[in-house]
């Protein structure tokens, strides 16, 4: 193996590394194709570079190929409409026969915070609903029981699920 010197590098002495890939004549070659209007792919299999090379270098020679107004109004016309998204509505009726579909507004009672607890407090049946912001001094749990092993009591379930909502939107 070979020592190399601070000053040396292993790319120095291949062929490739010394040359540049834009030389003068690739330049002019590349303007040439460019005004007789070949492609970006044309041109790189010509002039034997990539053809986001050549896409690279049109940007930095600032050569770009103008659309009149008229070939963008048609390419609009050409594209395929977007229509209005359809209410899923198998999702619809699945939801609905899920949780009702009612309007009614949930009625939202106080969540009791007498319960508060740490993280070593919180056991399988407590609401597991973080107060306040993680590593700060007042950070604590909702610490409410949790009815049927959920995660949350049922105050914050309200907050954490809300099926009314989505359907609601669905419709609208």
């Amino acid at each position: 193996m070979p020592v190399l010197s601070p000053t040396s590098s292993p790319t120095a002495s291949s062929p490739t590394a010394s040359s540049p890939t834009w030389t003068n004549e690739r330049i002019e070659l590349l303007k040439q194709h460019f005004e007789a209007g070949l492609t970006c792919s044309e041109i790189a299999a010509d002039i034997g570079v990539s053809r986001n090379a050549v896409i690279g270098k049109l940007s930095r020679l600032n050569l770009t190929r103008g659309r009149t107004s008229d070939e963008r109004k048609l390419e609009r016309s050409l594209a395929p409409r977007r229509g209005t998204r359809a209410v899923p509505r198998l999702q619809y009726e699945m939801l609905a026969t899920i949780y009702g579909d009612t309007d009614t507004p949930v009625v939202a009672g106080p969540i009791d915070d007498a319960n508060r607890c740490s993280l070593l407090e919180l056991s399988e049946n407590r609401c597991r609903w973080p107060i306040s912001t993680p590593g700060a001094d007042d950070f604590c749990f909702c610490g409410n029981t949790a009815p049927d092993g959920q995660p949350y009591c049922v105050g914050h379930s309200r907050l954490a699920y809300r099926p009314n909502s989505r359907a609601r939107v669905m419709r609208g």
